[in-house]
């Protein structure tokens, strides 16, 4: 017995030792090995991130892509162009067959109670008369500078009490004026509700969820897309739920926050792929890119028409047209709309360079 416990003792003793050994290396060296966990985890999570966006493509591959644009009436006027000599170059030089249109509540109910749908309805039937599908934004906020469009007599600052039945009345007049038109595809509710730049004041998740059930009572027929931003790496899991995610895709940008300088997000495609296909395997909603950035971001205080050719080319070319599309494409997101499509035109006929417009041409070409 004693000859056992001896020899028990001899081969317990240099783990004994290593366990003594490891416990103080550990809080010796403690950090160390928070930074190998958050190395693994670091691994794991991009491991899996990557598995999902592979998969993803893989299931999309073999689907026709749709690329369209977004067309604003208000942004043409604004960059000094014809906007209806703008909308028919789309349509007949590029043939674009998917448009993204909006509703502003400003231009629609300048007058409480009075309507004006003469510039929408045209949008509309020329789109129809050229078999175009339409994505018709609807709600207070909507693509474009301020974002938040409402007209002079309502003031969102105020408590939403005040406000929101007038919102609600001009929202069911804009869906029920349109949901029978054939040429209608989907809606697009309150574009990137809960991002906080812009002239807005109001992020109520409640207020999202009242308009949604709103427009689905009052047009069940078509699906209703609702946009989340730009990079974030979070998925939209909570109500209210959409019948479509909507993802936008900015990546060359004048950032003001830390280096005021133009950077481009790193973001590879497959980024984007792994946002579609997390979505899709969690809530089971498809995605589509409603806003690839192709047109230049200028620095803070600026736009456009204030920028030289040259400014502008830093963060847009012909080139970056190719490249971006090809970018979106490569997500394996196959509905996909152009966002810039006003400035390829004035960048034709204002400023005399028809290389971003040409290039338009052959990559709507080539798709169709």
């Amino acid at each position: 017995m004693a000859q056992t416990k001896n020899f028990l003792k001899k081969i317990n003793s240099p783990l004994k030792w290593t366990q003594r050994q490891f416990i103080a290396y550990w809080r010796k060296n403690w950090w160390h090995k928070v930074v190998a966990v958050a190395v693994v985890l670091a691994v794991v999570c991009g491991s899996t991130m990557y598995g999902i966006a592979l998969w993803y493509q893989h299931e999309q591959k073999n689907k026709p892509t749709t690329l369209g644009v977004t067309f604003i009436a208000d942004y043409a006027n604004y960059l000094g162009l014809d906007a209806h000599q703008t909308y028919m170059a789309i349509l007949n030089d590029l043939h674009v067959k998917h448009l993204r249109l909006v509703s502003y509540w400003s231009d629609i109910e300048p007058t409480p109670g009075q309507y004006n749908f003469s510039e929408l309805d045209w949008e509309v039937q020329q789109a129809q008369a050229h078999n175009a599908k339409i994505s018709l934004a609807i709600g207070l906020r909507q693509p474009r500078w301020p974002e938040c469009h409402p007209p002079g007599w309502i003031d969102t600052s105020k408590p939403e009490a005040t406000w929101e039945p007038a919102l609600k009345q001009y929202i069911a007049a804009v869906v029920s004026r349109y949901k029978s038109n054939p040429a209608l595809q989907s809606y697009q509710l309150e574009n990137e509700y809960f991002n906080s730049f812009g002239g807005c004041n109001n992020f109520d998740r409640a207020r999202l969820s009242s308009e949604l059930a709103l427009v689905k009572k009052l047009d069940p027929q078509h699906p209703v897309i609702i946009s989340r931003s730009n990079n974030y790496a979070g998925l939209a899991t909570r109500q209210p739920l959409p019948d479509i995610i909507g993802i936008s895709v900015y990546r060359h940008v004048w950032n003001s926050v830390l280096w005021h300088r133009y950077v481009t997000y790193p973001f590879p495609s497959w980024y984007y792929a792994f946002l579609a296909g997390a979505e899709q395997i969690v809530t089971g909603k498809p995605a589509v890119i409603h806003e690839l950035q192709t047109e230049p971001w200028p620095p803070d205080d600026l736009d456009i028409p204030h920028i030289s050719l040259r400014e502008q080319n830093k963060t847009f070319t012909a080139q970056t047209l190719a490249d971006t599309t090809k970018f979106g494409k490569q997500t394996g997101i196959k509905d996909i709309d152009l966002w810039g499509a006003e400035y390829w035109y004035y960048r034709m006929v204002t400023l005399h360079d028809p290389s971003v417009w040409n290039t338009a041409e052959q990559i709507f070409t080539d798709n169709n």
